[in-house]
Order: C-alpha cells, then sequence, then structure tokens
C-alpha cells in the first residue's frame, strides 16, 4: 500500500508540474509567446510557441481532416518530405525574450566517416567548437565572449550535427560573427587538433570502459546490433580509426560536408527582421556542393537472444542492455501509440513504469530499469529526451542498470557463499516476462488513460527552452514534420486502448534481442552456462531481507525463475577488444 500511495503521489505531482512548467513560466523566462516577424517571406515557416493565449483559443480553431498515415486513422499531421520543406528556414519569434538562438543543423553524422577513419566528423567538429577561428585563438575567443555570456556549442551523432549559438539580443552585431566563424573560418591548428585529438582517443581508450559501464554498455550494444554496418561504430570512433585521422583528413571532411546546400537554419527569440538574412550571408561563405547522405545501416535482425557478455576486471555489477529493430521513428503516426506503451512499461527515469516497479522498487535491485523507442542520448545524466539526435534507423531496447554480481553478493551476505550468478540473469528474465505480458495482455483502459494523460502533459517539458523547443523544431523536420510535439499531442488524443494495443502486437515481438552485459571477469563464465542452458535463477536475498517481503513477491520470484528464454547465442569479449 505505501508503494501505491508513493507512486500515484509521484504521477499527481509530475502532472502538476508539467503543466505550471510549460504554461506558467515566469515573465523573465526566454521562452513567452509572441506574434512573428513582419519580414517574414512566405518561404520561411513560423512556428508559434505554446502559450496560454493559444490554449484558451485551441476551441475555436478548425478541427484537422482525418488521415490515414500509419495502421489507424489519424488526424491530418501535414507530413512533407519535398526538400524546399526540409531545408526552409525554421523560425521562432519570442519577442519578449531578450535572448537569441541561432542553430545550424547539417545532414551529417558518424555514418558519413570514411571506413577506416570510424570518428573523423566528431573530431572534425570538436576541432572547430574548441580550436578558434581564423581571426582568433580559442583563448582570445573566450576570453573576448566571457563579458558577453555569449554561448557555443555542438551536437554530433549518427545522422546530424547541430551547432548552436545563444546571446543577448542587444550584443547580436558584437558576437554572432565572431562565432559564426568557427562554422565558415575555423582555425584548424595542429596544436589543437593533437590536443583534442589525443584526448579523444584516450577516451576511447580509457575513460569509456573504465568510468561508465553504463555508456560502455549502450554503445556495445549498437556495435552488436548494427554489426558490418555504418551505424555500427560509436560517433566518437574506434582507436584504429582516430589513429588513422589526420588534419588535412579533418579540412577535407569540413570542405566536404560543411556546405551551404547541407545545412538547416534555426532562429529562436527576439531577433532583428534582417537577422535571417545575416546568417544566410555568413553561410553562403561555405562550399555550394550538396554532399550525398548515405544510407544508413539497419539493424540486424535476431531470433531470440544473443548475448555478448564483455568482461571488465573489477566490474562492481552487470550491466545489461538489448535491443531489436523498430520500424517506426517519429515520422510515422503509429510512434504516438508505441510511446504509450512503451512510457507505461519504462519510461527514463519514472518510477511509475512497470520495469522500475518489479526491478526497483519492489526488489531493490538497482538503481533503475527503462526502455527505450528511440535513441535516448546521456540517459545517465538527461532526465529528459534532448534534441539533435534525429535517427532514420531505429530500435527498441531495455535498460537494465548495473545488478549485482555474485562475487559482490558472496562478500556482502555469508549466507549466500554459494551463489554462483548473481541478478543478472534474474533481472533480465523479469523485463522479458513483462514485455511479453504486456504485449500479449495488454494495456488495460485505466492504466492507457493514465498514462496518455501523462504523456500529453510530459511531452511540453522537452520544449521548457527557446534552444531546446528551436532544436525539436528542427528535429521535426528530419522527420518530415512541421512540429513533432504539436503533431504527438494530437495523436495521444486520437488514440484509443485498442489501437495501443494493436500497435504492440504489430511492432513488437518479445523475446527476441541482442543483448550486451558489462560484468566482473569472475560473473562472465557461470552467467553464460547459465544463459545457454537456461537454468533457473532463483533470485537472492540476504536473510533480513527475505523475512520482510512479502508472500507475493517470491511466490513471482519463483515463476521468474525459470521463465523461459530462447537463448540463441553467448559469447564471452574482454573489454580491452571493444572499439580497437
Amino acid at each position: 500500500m505505501k508503494s501505491l500511495i508513493h507512486d500515484m503521489s509521484n504521477k499527481i505531482l509530475l502532472f502538476v508540474f508539467s503543466c505550471c512548467m510549460v504554461f506558467h513560466a515566469p515573465a523573465q523566462q526566454p521562452n513567452q509567446p509572441v506574434a512573428p516577424s513582419t519580414n517574414t517571406t512566405p518561404q520561411q515557416i513560423m512556428v508559434q510557441p505554446v502559450h496560454e493565449e493559444a490554449i484558451q483559443e485551441e476551441s475555436a480553431q478548425p478541427k484537422r481532416k482525418p488521415s490515414n498515415q500509419g495502421v489507424f486513422a489519424v488526424p491530418d499531421v501535414q507530413r512533407k518530405t519535398d526538400e524546399a520543406f526540409l531545408k526552409t528556414p525554421v523560425l521562432l519569434p519570442i519577442p519578449s525574450s531578450d535572448k537569441i538562438v541561432v542553430k545550424l543543423m547539417f545532414r551529417l553524422g558518424s555514418i558519413c566517416d570514411p571506413p577506416g577513419k570510424e570518428g573523423l566528423t566528431n573530431l572534425m567538429v570538436q576541432t572547430m567548437m574548441d580550436g578558434g577561428t581564423i581571426d582568433q585563438t580559442r583563448s582570445q575567443l573566450k576570453d573576448f565572449l566571457y563579458p558577453t555570456a555569449a554561448s557555443y556549442y555542438a551536437s554530433v551523432d549518427k545522422e546530424a550535427v547541430v551547432f548552436t549559438f545563444e546571446f543577448h539580443k542587444e550584443l547580436t552585431d558584437k558576437v554572432l560573427l565572431p562565432m559564426m566563424k568557427l562554422i565558415n573560418h575555423p582555425r584548424f591548428d595542429e596544436a589543437d587538433f593533437k590536443r583534442i585529438h589525443s584526448n579523444t582517443l584516450n577516451y576511447v581508450e580509457q575513460v569509456l570502459k573504465a568510468s561508465s559501464d553504463e555508456d560502455f554498455n549502450k554503445v556495445a550494444l549498437e556495435a552488436l546490433l548494427f554489426r558490418g554496418t555504418n551505424y555500427a561504430h560509436p560517433v566518437f570512433g574506434t582507436a584504429s580509426g582516430l589513429k588513422s585521422i589526420s588534419l588535412s583528413d579533418v579540412k577535407e571532411h569540413h570542405k566536404k560536408w560543411i556546405t551551404s546546400k547541407n545545412v538547416l537554419i534555426g532562429l529562436a527569440g527576439n531577433y532583428p527582421n534582417d537577422l535571417i538574412g545575416v546568417v544566410n550571408k555568413n553561410v553562403s561563405m561555405l562550399p555550394e556542393t550538396a554532399p550525398l547522405m548515405p544510407e544508413a545501416g539497419k539493424p540486424r535482425q535476431v531470433k531470440g537472444l544473443e548475448f555478448e557478455i564483455i568482461t571488465k576486471k573489477g566490474a562492481l555489477g552487470s550491466a545489461i542492455y538489448g535491443g531489436t529493430p523498430f520500424e517506426l521513428t517519429r515520422s510515422h503516426d503509429d510512434f504516438a501509440a508505441m510511446m504509450v506503451a512503451n512510457s507505461w512499461l519504462g519510461e527514463h527515469r519514472k518510477s511509475y513504469s512497470r520495469l522500475y516497479q518489479k526491478i526497483r522498487e519492489q526488489r531493490s535491485m538497482n538503481y533503475g530499469d527503462y526502455s527505450y523507442i528511440e535513441w535516448y542520448n546521456a540517459g545517465g545524466s538527461n532526465m529528459l529526451p534532448q534534441p539533435g539526435y534525429p535517427r532514420s534507423s531505429n530500435y527498441f531496447s531495455i535498460w537494465i542498470r548495473p545488478v549485482q554480481t555474485a562475487k559482490g553478493l558472496r562478500e556482502q551476505y555469508p549466507e549466500l557463499k554459494d551463489l554462483q550468478v548473481g541478478h543478472a540473469h534474474f533481472a533480465w528474465r523479469m523485463a522479458m516476462r513483462e514485455w511479453e505480458q504486456l504485449v500479449n495482455k495488454g494495456l488495460s483502459k485505466a492504466d492507457f488513460e493514465l498514462t496518455r494523460q501523462f504523456l500529453k502533459s510530459y511531452i511540453k517539458l522537452y520544449i521548457q527552452t527557446p534552444a531546446k523547443q528551436l532544436g525539436f523544431l528542427m528535429d521535426s523536420r528530419f522527420y518530415g514534420r512541421q512540429d513533432f510535439i504539436n503533431d504527438a499531442g494530437i495523436l495521444l488524443d486520437a488514440l484509443t486502448v485498442e489501437k495501443v494495443n494493436e500497435a504492440m502486437k504489430r511492432y513488437w515481438k518479445p523475446g527476441n534481442m541482442f543483448v550486451s552485459i558489462i560484468t566482473d571477469e569472475s560473473e562472465a563464465e557461470p552467467l553464460k552456462n547459465s544463459l545457454m542452458k537456461n537454468t533457473p535463477s532463483p533470485m537472492s536475498y540476504s536473510d533480513e531481507l527475505r523475512k520482510v517481503l512479502d508472500k507475493k513477491i517470491l511466490e513471482e520470484d519463483m515463476e521468474v525463475s525459470k521463465f523461459p528464454l530462447k537463448t540463441g547465442k553467448a559469447e564471452i569479449v574482454p573489454a580491452s577488444e571493444i572499439f580497437k
């Protein structure tokens, strides 16, 4: 009862919080709505921010016509895929704001890395953003911008690179052009390149594997899931790929991909009417070529479960990340139905989700357990999805944050001195069982309604700042949409529990996944044998904890421990062999 009350309290507080954050931001916040610029041309699409006036007038707006996009008949969300729409500047005027945000999204990513030079795109972007301009060194530029509080940063992913510049409206003439030179006239100094190259290589060879099993786990899964494709290697590259990259490679990559015909421009805030012209003029200084984006690699199909157990000396737990091909992206209207299903199963960092309740809340096995229907960048540090990571190749995944190994449990509890396998096998069985039961039984109407209502408020939290709102609008263009957040609200309104349950059966095939497990050397072989033989994996508790556990939990443990897993393959690989 205590857990139920706590869970419902969290839902109510989060719902209230989401409404307050979106619709009642303080006046000084830079995400207030305003009228569009008067100098807008018909080719420039204006997008209005979410605000109270729009909510109040919503009932007076004409209803959208029905469409058959996707499996179900849904409201028309006006999707477009023509080149003019995809490249038309995204303008988000906010006159009440003192801030201006400029974003440049290039159709370029790690899939554009030449074979043998994995990591080139990321290294190029880092050298641009952390290396100064033709007029100023890195230190000079930072010293120049410090009194203005202006900032710049970039995101790099598989299929998109986004540069962002943020500054006060009154300092536009002073700071914008010096920052834009990072794009059209980067310094590309040999000393800067060597510094950034060395740091990146050290991250791949040492830091990643030593500091975060969770981040290591996620990119290791992608290497397994996309093996043999341009999606397989991490965005930051491989050790051998980085070692083969020179500064001349970086310069040539910049010349090929950072071009005036390969960019989407976005503006947000209280910008002057002529700013789009200023940005266009700076972009026009880039080469006029239109590079051909390579086709994105597709995830491998899998029957049953295939495990890659990565051994790491001294690992404190077993981190588990499984993935399977998922044909939908935000471009497809059925994505909204799967948002509901996924949210109920394992919404990121939400304690109400099923996996979290079963594995962490009831059994205290780890810090959290989540599921995803698209890539979630830096999940360990981000409570909300971040813009700038759109992808055309997708997969569904389940993330079990590290659970204890047998070695760790034996050291803590004398009564478990004979334990051979830690919690990984049981935790994965629990996740697979919950996924299968959800698809087979479907959501109840009550769970559907509560989850849908939560999502309708929650997605508005994605766009709390002008930079994030602009970012999601630009991501929307990647998917052929004008405003995914708005579209998602419309699509969620049109859903029924029957549609969600039908969508789950169509798009999810429980029990079929590639699974990456990072664990201690002592755990690997016993875990592999247990998985391959489908050995029962009873949950291990200390004697004191077992005494106070609810009888129903212990009974469920017995059922979970024998839940059949269709394991077809399990291999053990040393961590040193990954991303060589």
